[in-house]
C-alpha cells in the first residue's frame, strides 16, 4: 500500500547557516523520481541559525505554506504583511501574479525549524493574499485536523487548489484512523517523533506515498507530528 521513503533518502543542502532536507526536487538538489506529487510540489525541513534567513526574493503563481516545529520565523512581505511565526501557527501566502517576502530566524539565541511546502494552484496570476491561524493542540491531539482546504473553514485555511491538508499529534496509546477517499492520492509526511502507520515504524522525516484506497491507522506515537496531504491523482512530470 505504502510507496515509502526513508528520511535519510531525502536529498540535502548545507549552507552553513541553514541545514535544508528536501523531499521533492529543489534547487540543486535533482532526482527524476522525486518530482512532487500531484499538486505538492516542495516540502523543505528547513533548520536556521539564530539572526538568520531569506533575504526578500519574488514568487508568482504557487501557494506557499509555512509550518514551524520549533523556534520563531518572522514573515515580511510586499503586501505589507508582517507576522512571528510559532509553533501551532499555520501560514499561507499565496503568490498570485507576484509577491516578494522575506523570512528569518526571529530569535538571537536559538533555531527555528520549519517546513516550506509549496502546492501548485488551480488559478494563475490571481491577486496575492496571506492568511495566518494557529490551531491549538489539543484541536491535533489523537486526531487529524483539516487545517487547510479548497473551501477554508472553521480554523481551516482557504487554499487555491483542490487538496485537504491535515495535521496531527500523537503520543503514546493516542490513536485516530483515516478512510482514503475515492480516486484520491494521499502523502504522509511525520515532522516529528515516531509512530506506527498500519503497523509500518514512520521515524522522523520519513514519508510515503498513497496510491491506493482504504484506512491508513495511526498509533504508537512517540511525539509525532504528522501532516497529511490528500489531493487529486494526477501527477506532475515536471517543476515547469
Amino acid at each position: 500500500m505504502f510507496d515509502m521513503r526513508l528520511s535519510q533518502e531525502r536529498g540535502a543542502a548545507h549552507h552553513g547557516w541553514l541545514q535544508s532536507k528536501h523531499s521533492f526536487s529543489f534547487a540543486d538538489y535533482w532526482d527524476p523520481k522525486q518530482v512532487g506529487f500531484s499538486d505538492l510540489l516542495v516540502i523543505n525541513d528547513d533548520t536556521v541559525v539564530p539572526s538568520k534567513g531569506f533575504g526578500t526574493h519574488p514568487h508568482r503563481n504557487m501557494e506557499i505554506i509555512s509550518y514551524v516545529l520549533e523556534g520563531a520565523l518572522e514573515h515580511k512581505d510586499s503586501m505589507g504583511t508582517g507576522s512571528v511565526i510559532i509553533p501551532g501557527d499555520i501560514q499561507l501566502m499565496s503568490a498570485g501574479s507576484g509577491v516578494a517576502h522575506s523570512e528569518f530566524n526571529h530569535s538571537a539565541q536559538e533555531n527555528v525549524h520549519f517546513l516550506q511546502i509549496w502546492i501548485v494552484p488551480n488559478k494563475v496570476n490571481t491577486t496575492p493574499g496571506y492568511q495566518q491561524i494557529n490551531i491549538a493542540p489539543e484541536d491535533k491531539r489523537g486526531k487529524l485536523h483539516l487545517m487547510i482546504s479548497e473551501q477554508g473553514g472553521d480554523k481551516t485555511i482557504a487554499v487555491k487548489q483542490d487538496i485537504r491538508i491535515y495535521a496531527g499529534l500523537f503520543n503514546g496509546d493516542e490513536s485516530a484512523e483515516f478512510t482514503i477517499p475515492e480516486d484520491r492520492y494521499v502523502y504522509l509526511h511525520v515532522a516529528k517523533g515516531s509512530l506506527m502507520v498500519n503497523g509500518q515504524l514512520f521515524n522522523t522525516g520519513d514519508a510515503a506515498r498513497i496510491r491506493e484506497g482504504g484506512t491508513l491507522s495511526f498509533s504508537g506515537g512517540d511525539q509525532a507530528e504528522i501532516l497529511l496531504f490528500d489531493m487529486r491523482p494526477e501527477e506532475r512530470p515536471s517543476m515547469a
